[in-house]
Protein backbone atom coordinates (compact mmCIF):
# COMPACT_ATOMS: atom_id res chain seq x y z
CA UNK A 1 0.00 0.00 0.00
CA UNK A 2 1.86 3.16 -1.18
CA UNK A 3 1.86 6.11 1.20
CA UNK A 4 -0.60 7.93 -1.07
CA UNK A 5 -3.14 5.18 -0.29
CA UNK A 6 -2.92 5.90 3.41
CA UNK A 7 -5.60 8.30 4.48
CA UNK A 8 -5.02 11.02 7.10
CA UNK A 9 -6.34 8.77 9.89
CA UNK A 10 -3.91 5.96 8.99
CA UNK A 11 -1.03 8.44 8.96
CA UNK A 12 -2.15 9.86 12.32
CA UNK A 13 -2.34 6.32 13.76
CA UNK A 14 1.22 5.68 12.59
CA UNK A 15 2.46 8.98 14.00
CA UNK A 16 0.81 8.36 17.37
CA UNK A 17 2.09 4.79 17.65
CA UNK A 18 5.58 5.90 16.63
CA UNK A 19 5.52 8.42 19.50
CA UNK A 20 4.02 5.97 22.02
CA UNK A 21 3.60 2.33 21.03
CA UNK A 22 2.30 1.35 24.48
CA UNK A 23 -0.92 3.32 24.47
CA UNK A 24 -4.16 1.39 24.56
CA UNK A 25 -6.32 1.08 21.48
CA UNK A 26 -8.97 3.16 23.26
CA UNK A 27 -6.48 6.00 23.83
CA UNK A 28 -5.22 5.74 20.25
CA UNK A 29 -8.75 5.86 18.88
CA UNK A 30 -9.46 8.94 20.99
CA UNK A 31 -6.32 10.69 19.73
CA UNK A 32 -7.10 10.04 16.07
CA UNK A 33 -10.82 10.80 16.39
CA UNK A 34 -12.45 7.44 15.64
CA UNK A 35 -14.04 4.71 17.75
CA UNK A 36 -12.00 1.80 19.10
CA UNK A 37 -13.19 -1.10 16.84
CA UNK A 38 -12.33 0.57 13.50
CA UNK A 39 -9.09 1.87 15.02
CA UNK A 40 -8.04 -1.66 15.94
CA UNK A 41 -8.93 -2.89 12.43
CA UNK A 42 -6.81 -0.13 10.92
CA UNK A 43 -3.85 -0.93 13.19
CA UNK A 44 -4.04 -4.61 12.24
CA UNK A 45 -4.19 -3.69 8.54
CA UNK A 46 -1.17 -1.40 8.95
CA UNK A 47 0.70 -4.24 10.68
CA UNK A 48 -0.26 -6.80 8.01
CA UNK A 49 0.72 -4.37 5.23
CA UNK A 50 4.17 -3.90 6.74
CA UNK A 51 3.84 -0.25 7.78
CA UNK A 52 4.24 -1.32 11.41
CA UNK A 53 7.13 -3.75 11.75
CA UNK A 54 7.01 -4.16 15.52
CA UNK A 55 6.87 -2.57 18.94
CA UNK A 56 9.99 -2.00 21.01
CA UNK A 57 11.05 -0.49 24.30
CA UNK A 58 13.49 2.43 24.04
CA UNK A 59 16.16 1.06 26.36
CA UNK A 60 18.78 3.39 27.85
CA UNK A 61 22.02 1.64 26.94
CA UNK A 62 24.16 3.73 29.32
CA UNK A 63 21.90 2.87 32.27
CA UNK A 64 22.54 -0.79 31.44
CA UNK A 65 26.31 -0.25 31.43
CA UNK A 66 26.90 0.05 27.69
CA UNK A 67 29.18 3.08 27.82
CA UNK A 68 30.74 2.85 24.37
CA UNK A 69 29.05 3.66 21.07
CA UNK A 70 31.13 3.56 17.90
CA UNK A 71 30.44 4.12 14.22
CA UNK A 72 32.60 1.89 12.04
CA UNK A 73 33.01 2.76 8.37
CA UNK A 74 33.81 -0.42 6.47
CA UNK A 75 35.33 -0.73 3.01
CA UNK A 76 35.14 -4.07 1.24
CA UNK A 77 37.52 -5.60 -1.28
CA UNK A 78 34.65 -6.64 -3.57
CA UNK A 79 31.24 -5.06 -4.04
CA UNK A 80 29.75 -8.00 -5.92
CA UNK A 81 26.21 -8.60 -4.72
CA UNK A 82 27.10 -11.97 -3.21
CA UNK A 83 29.92 -10.35 -1.20
CA UNK A 84 27.70 -7.49 -0.04
CA UNK A 85 25.01 -9.95 1.06
CA UNK A 86 27.57 -12.14 2.83
CA UNK A 87 28.86 -9.14 4.80
CA UNK A 88 25.31 -8.09 5.74
CA UNK A 89 24.59 -11.62 6.95
CA UNK A 90 27.76 -11.63 9.03
CA UNK A 91 26.73 -8.30 10.62
CA UNK A 92 23.39 -9.81 11.65
CA UNK A 93 25.33 -12.34 13.71
CA UNK A 94 27.46 -9.81 15.61
CA UNK A 95 25.60 -8.71 18.73
CA UNK A 96 27.65 -5.52 19.17
CA UNK A 97 26.50 -4.33 15.73
CA UNK A 98 23.13 -2.68 16.32
CA UNK A 99 22.73 -1.11 12.87
CA UNK A 100 24.26 -1.90 9.50
CA UNK A 101 23.72 0.35 6.50
CA UNK A 102 25.14 -0.03 2.98
CA UNK A 103 26.29 3.31 1.62
CA UNK A 104 27.08 4.91 -1.71
CA UNK A 105 30.53 6.51 -1.96
CA UNK A 106 33.93 5.87 -0.39
CA UNK A 107 32.60 3.66 2.38
CA UNK A 108 30.61 0.51 1.66
CA UNK A 109 28.96 0.10 5.07
CA UNK A 110 28.52 2.04 8.27
CA UNK A 111 27.94 0.06 11.44
CA UNK A 112 26.61 1.39 14.72
CA UNK A 113 28.20 -0.64 17.49
CA UNK A 114 27.38 -0.61 21.21
CA UNK A 115 29.69 -2.12 23.83
CA UNK A 116 30.01 -2.05 27.62
CA UNK A 117 33.58 -0.74 27.43
CA UNK A 118 36.35 0.15 25.03
CA UNK A 119 38.23 -3.14 25.48
CA UNK A 120 35.13 -5.14 24.48
CA UNK A 121 34.75 -3.06 21.33
CA UNK A 122 38.47 -3.32 20.57
CA UNK A 123 38.30 -7.10 20.91
CA UNK A 124 35.35 -7.20 18.48
CA UNK A 125 37.20 -4.89 16.08
CA UNK A 126 40.44 -6.86 16.02
CA UNK A 127 39.08 -10.40 16.34
CA UNK A 128 35.91 -10.20 14.28
CA UNK A 129 35.44 -7.17 12.07
CA UNK A 130 38.99 -6.73 10.77
CA UNK A 131 39.34 -10.49 10.20
CA UNK A 132 36.05 -10.86 8.35
CA UNK A 133 36.20 -12.08 4.76
CA UNK A 134 36.28 -9.32 2.15
CA UNK A 135 36.95 -6.46 4.64
CA UNK A 136 39.61 -4.14 3.21
CA UNK A 137 39.46 -1.24 5.67
CA UNK A 138 37.73 -0.06 8.84
CA UNK A 139 37.69 3.48 10.20
CA UNK A 140 36.05 4.07 13.56
CA UNK A 141 34.61 7.10 15.31
CA UNK A 142 33.77 7.00 19.01
CA UNK A 143 30.55 8.77 19.97
CA UNK A 144 31.22 11.43 22.60
CA UNK A 145 27.64 12.55 23.15
CA UNK A 146 24.19 12.13 21.58
CA UNK A 147 22.54 15.38 20.52
CA UNK A 148 19.54 13.67 18.91
CA UNK A 149 18.46 10.08 18.59
CA UNK A 150 14.95 9.99 17.19
CA UNK A 151 13.79 6.82 15.47
CA UNK A 152 11.11 6.61 12.81
CA UNK A 153 10.08 9.16 10.23
CA UNK A 154 9.14 12.86 10.42
CA UNK A 155 5.38 12.69 9.90
CA UNK A 156 5.10 16.48 9.75
CA UNK A 157 7.26 16.48 6.59
CA UNK A 158 5.14 13.68 5.11
CA UNK A 159 1.94 15.63 5.74
CA UNK A 160 3.42 18.80 4.19
CA UNK A 161 4.44 16.85 1.07
CA UNK A 162 1.01 15.23 0.75
CA UNK A 163 -0.75 18.59 1.24
CA UNK A 164 1.43 20.22 -1.46
CA UNK A 165 0.57 17.56 -4.03
CA UNK A 166 -3.14 17.37 -3.14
Amino acid sequence: MPVTRLDPIDRKILAELQADGRMTNVELAKRVGISAPPCLRRVRTLEESGYIRGYHADVDSRELGFEVQVFAMVGLVSQAESDLSAFEERCRGWSLVRECHMLNGEVDFILKCVAPDLSTFQSFLTNDLLKADNVASVKTSLVIRDAKDEPGVPFDVLEERINRTA
